[in-house]
């Protein structure tokens, strides 16, 4: 029995091809027929694709690919590295606008001094007040694991002290040796 090689394929997690499909211009595109739009919105109706190229070649611009599902394909007279600068400039204007929120994490101990313990209310609402989230942990030693009521009520106070900038987002959860809980800004 041979051994099959099958070729590398540039993917990317999942088996999605990383490089998008590029669009269709001038003499790449396919189809004999094409439903054209002139460069000012106008129809100019179905032609066939030496007509278009022809009009387009003639106006000194190219021939897009806009619908290339569609029966038939729509085309645009446009010019076309104005149209990718133009792509460009509104994602990188959508990647500005977003907001990227953190979840920054606040640690205790079931018997933290009151001091201490406002110390890091003190951080945590200066994270909820830049629009973080915020993940409260209680570190429980040794005989501290058998009191877990104790990590309970210091997350009570962490949430009276902090419920005029946030809300609770995730209810406390004890696993092993650590509880959390995520508060999270107020809309």
């Amino acid at each position: 029995m041979g051994v099959v090689i099958t070729p590398l394929r540039n993917t990317e997690k999942g088996g999605r091809p990383i490089a998008k499909p590029e669009t269709n211009i001038n003499d790449a595109i396919r189809a004999p027929q094409l439903r054209v739009i002139d460069d000012e919105g106008n129809q100019l109706g179905i032609l066939s694709k030496a007509q278009a190229l022809a009009v387009a070649t003639e106006r000194a611009l190219d021939l897009v690919e806009v619908s290339p599902q569609a029966d038939p394909p729509v085309c645009r007279i446009m010019d076309f590295g104005k149209y990718k600068y133009q792509l460009a400039k509104r994602a990188s204007e959508a990647r500005k606008k977003q907001v990227r929120v953190e979840i920054k994490e606040v640690k205790m101990r079931p018997k933290t001094d009151d001091h201490d313990f406002d110390f890091k209310i003190k951080h945590a609402r200066r994270f909820l007040e830049e629009g973080n989230k915020v993940k409260l942990t209680i570190m429980f030693r040794g005989r501290e694991n058998a009191h877990p009521d104790q990590g309970l009520k210091q997350l009570d106070r962490a949430v009276e002290a902090l419920q005029d900038l946030g809300q609770v987002e995730s209810r406390p959860s004890k696993m092993g040796r650590f509880m959390t809980m995520v508060i999270g800004p107020k809309k």
